[in-house]
């Protein structure tokens, strides 16, 4: 009789998700599942291995967009005068360093190292393009990227897609010609955009409910810290030195790769359900329960159905409504005002008194910025995504609102020497609040929002929705400035950010600990 129970206990001991299915692979020891009482726990420690891994391609975008701001000074065409230079950088640096998240700093702060000699003395026309075919590759790279993943999966998607960010940078170092650097930023634009769509596909698919917000925000926090390294690199090496350590970021985060599994959820669609479970080993450790985890993987594909089609996106009410919801959130990051804030960052560092080196203060903003997205990473599992994007909006929008007055009254002639150190506050506590909520949000929000049957389509929509508003922000920046002034530009920022604000209050659900299930029943009208 004892050894009956043995017997009994030993087999539910050895119970796995492979040996229910009949699956060859059922005599893998990584597969089976300890579900005696106390023995199951899961560890988190290969998830934030695999987020950041996948996450070097933030690193990657992010030292793509802020190259310019260094390089461009180095390989302009003689004589520069210094009208020329404040005119063509107002475009160089809002079409390249607003993209994603607007978190770069002006090329017109940077104190550039002594010139290369490569031969390349770009016209300010041709420094335009060099700066504008990142967003123009951004967009076309981001909607074929969702259809790759769901053909080959999230994993070789990652591989293939890195493969242009090696030969771009190969050939920007190379170059001898403007259409060589043309070739290698719209290349690089491609990649940019590609990573965009499926770093946050791979990191939802991957991690736990606890802390999907966590490694949802090291997409923003490692872009940013991308865009200090070419500002912290940039300032003291050649151009060509600084994109040739730029080119061991896409050959580390390929090697990376290799190393790493594909989604469990891809497996499942793809019917591999040994192979969801051995990846499920992997990333949340060999005692986890892969068995519960798979049936929740598995309701949620059920639910979804089999592929959906382009027009299903829009026929179906829960992933219309994520569509909408995640769409909005990037135009609000981009229609924020960061990109304005930024340019006016060092006239007013210097009209608060500061004596800083301009290239210093825009290291310094960019510090700042990864300090306070990293800050974020911890407090958006404690706070939630809605009062942090709140927060974000009200104090934006307050901090908008000053900065248009001041600029009202400064370019009416008033003396606003007393009053320096208020605008001054009002750009750090923009960038604070700015990083902590508009900044990395909607990023994450975008990956929780839907199924995987429309997941992949949803996110490269979005993402090309970002990349549009980007082009539209940057592109008429400079003729708002112009027309309106720089307080009616501030407030109508502000304006948007009221908007924002209004909008998340009465139209976002808190998305903190809901599984995916719970997501779609909001959106799809019901109740929590």
């Amino acid at each position: 009789m004892d050894s009956d129970k043995v017997v009994r206990a030993m087999a539910r001991w050895w119970q796995t998700v492979s040996q229910e299915d009949n699956d060859p692979s059922a005599r893998n020891p990584m597969l089976y599942d300890p579900l005696q009482d106390g023995v199951v726990r899961t560890s988190k420690r290969m998830q934030y291995v695999a987020a950041l891994v996948v996450c070097l391609g933030a690193v990657a975008a992010g030292t793509a967009l802020a190259w310019t701001s260094p390089v461009l000074p180095q390989i302009s065409a003689p004589p520069v005068t210094n009208a020329t230079i404040t005119n063509s950088t107002i475009t160089n640096s809002t079409i390249t360093n607003s993209t994603i998240s607007n978190e770069t700093i002006s090329a017109t702060t940077l104190a550039p190292p002594p010139v290369d000699p490569s031969g390349l003395q770009l016209t300010v026309e041709q420094q335009t393009w060099v700066s504008s075919l990142v967003a123009i590759g951004a967009f076309f790279g981001a909607l074929p990227t969702g259809y790759i993943a769901d053909a080959i999966g999230r994993r070789y998607t990652a591989l293939i897609m890195d493969v242009p960010f090696i030969v771009a940078w190969l050939a920007i170092i190379f170059a001898k010609s403007p259409g060589m650097l043309y070739f290698g930023r719209f290349v690089i634009g491609i990649s940019t955009g590609s990573f965009c769509v499926v770093t946050p596909m791979y990191i939802s698919e991957i991690a736990e409910t606890s802390i999907r917000g966590t490694l949802g925000t090291l997409f923003q926090l490692l872009l940013t810290f991308g865009i200090l390294l070419v500002y912290l690199i940039g300032a003291v090496v050649s151009w060509t030195t600084l994109s040739v350590l730029c080119l061991m970021v896409p050959i580390a985060l390929f090697i990376g790769m290799l190393i790493l599994p594909e989604t469990p959820t891809y497996l499942l669609k793809k019917g591999r359900r040994g192979d969801a479970a051995l990846s499920l080993k992997w990333l949340w450790g060999r005692y986890c329960d892969s068995r519960s985890a798979i049936q929740m993987i598995q309701a949620d594909l059920d639910q979804a159905g089999s592929d959906a089609s382009f027009i299903d996106l829009f026929r179906n009410r829960a992933a219309f409504q994520g569509l909408i919801i995640s769409m909005l959130l990037m135009f609000f990051q981009q229609f924020s005002g960061i990109n304005a804030v930024i340019f006016y960052t060092v006239p007013i560092f210097q009209s608060a008194g500061s004596t800083l080196d301009p290239s210093i203060c825009s290291i310094i903003v960019a510090f700042v910025l990864v300090v306070m997205t990293l800050a974020s990473s911890f407090l958006i599992e404690r706070a939630g995504r809605k009062v942090l994007l709140l927060f974000s909006s009200s104090l934006m929008t307050v901090c908008l609102v000053i900065l248009g007055i001041y600029f009202q009254m400064k370019d009416g002639g008033k003396d606003v020497s007393g009053i320096g150190w208020m605008p001054l506050l009002c750009v750090v506590i923009f960038m604070i609040v700015f990083s902590v909520g508009y900044g990395p949000i909607p990023w994450l929000m975008m990956g929780e929002l839907f199924l995987p049957d429309v997941k992949a389509t949803a996110v490269a929509l979005t993402v090309m929705a970002n990349w549009f508003s980007v082009f539209m922000v940057t592109k008429c920046f400079g003729s708002m400035v112009t027309a309106w002034g720089s307080d009616m530009t501030f407030w109508f920022f502000a304006f948007c950010m009221l908007v924002a604000t209004l909008y998340v209050a009465f139209m976002v659900l808190e998305t903190k600990g809901r599984s995916s299930s719970q997501i779609q029943m909001w959106l799809s009208g019901g109740k929590l």
